[in-house]
């Protein structure tokens, strides 16, 4: 069964940090793309972050470019998501997706359509 597993949310007082993980079971996610999306309370699914396959490229949404970092060990089929300086508006369900890599080239990139496999999501708190 191919699956994806975040953890690591948690309450956090503003200007803390968590880091979130996301675990694949059933395939190697060396072959993906992966991206960090968010979903607030009445808000839409929104784009956070995403990394290529061999760590080497990454993106982030202006709203979190300078306090998040996403980074992989392919070795340990696991993806990380480093948030720093979080703000009250930061506060989400944190869901990691899988994009195959084959299908990356000009896919857009903070579009969840575009995304194979998801993780159920983890939630984040942030909160004086």
């Amino acid at each position: 069964q191919l699956q994806l597993v975040e953890s690591g949310g948690g309450l956090v007082q503003p200007g803390g940090s968590l880091r979130l993980s996301c675990a694949a079971s059933g395939f190697t996610l060396d072959s993906y793309v992966i991206g960090w999306f968010r979903q607030a309370p009445g808000k839409e699914r929104e784009g956070v972050s995403c990394i290529s396959s061999s760590g080497g490229s990454t993106n982030y949404a202006y709203s979190v470019k300078g306090r998040f970092t996403s980074s992989r060990d392919n070795a340990k089929n696991t993806v990380y998501l480093q948030m720093n300086s979080l703000k009250v508006e930061d506060t989400a369900v944190y869901y990691c997706a899988a994009l195959l890599d084959s299908l990356a080239k000009g896919a857009r990139i903070y579009d969840v359509y575009e995304y194979n496999y998801w993780g159920q999501g983890t939630q984040v708190t942030v909160s004086p």
